[in-house]
């Protein structure tokens, strides 16, 4: 007897954070993003942003890093986002998001820096600065 395919989840309106210590919130929505990011300058909170695709080979490859770093920054959160959410694409392309995974870091409000790519030693350099300026 054949089994039938699990469909993937529904994406939630609200954000998620996934299980364990993680500082990793999966954004589920154009509308959710859009609070996240405007409370992150708004406020000045140090955070980060990736940029990423169930598709993208590199970026589930840059998964497990990312997830290992929020652990290990958990006063930093870092805000998962998928690119192919419907309603982002104008939000993309006005943050000039062309190529995933990318991770946009801010530092008191505004954008800090940026990790196009999959990375892992700029990416640990950049977190690490983050965590260093707060």
């Amino acid at each position: 007897r054949r089994r039938r395919p699990r469909s993937p989840p529904s994406p939630a309106s609200s954000p998620r954070r996934p299980q364990g210590d993680s500082s990793m919130v999966v954004v589920g929505s154009a509308d959710s993003y859009e609070d996240i990011h405007a409370k992150v300058q708004a406020e000045k909170l140090p955070a980060v942003f990736y940029y990423t695709a169930v598709w993208c080979g590199p970026c589930r490859a840059m998964a497990p890093v990312i997830e290992k770093m929020s652990r290990q920054y958990p006063k930093i959160p870092v805000y998962k986002v998928d690119i192919d959410m419907e309603g982002l694409g104008t939000r993309l392309s006005n943050l000039k998001i062309f190529s995933i995974p990318t991770f946009h870091f801010y530092h008191k409000g505004e954008k800090s820096s940026e990790v196009v790519g999959a990375d892992v030693k700029k990416l640990e350099a950049a977190m690490e600065s983050l965590h260093k300026q707060q």
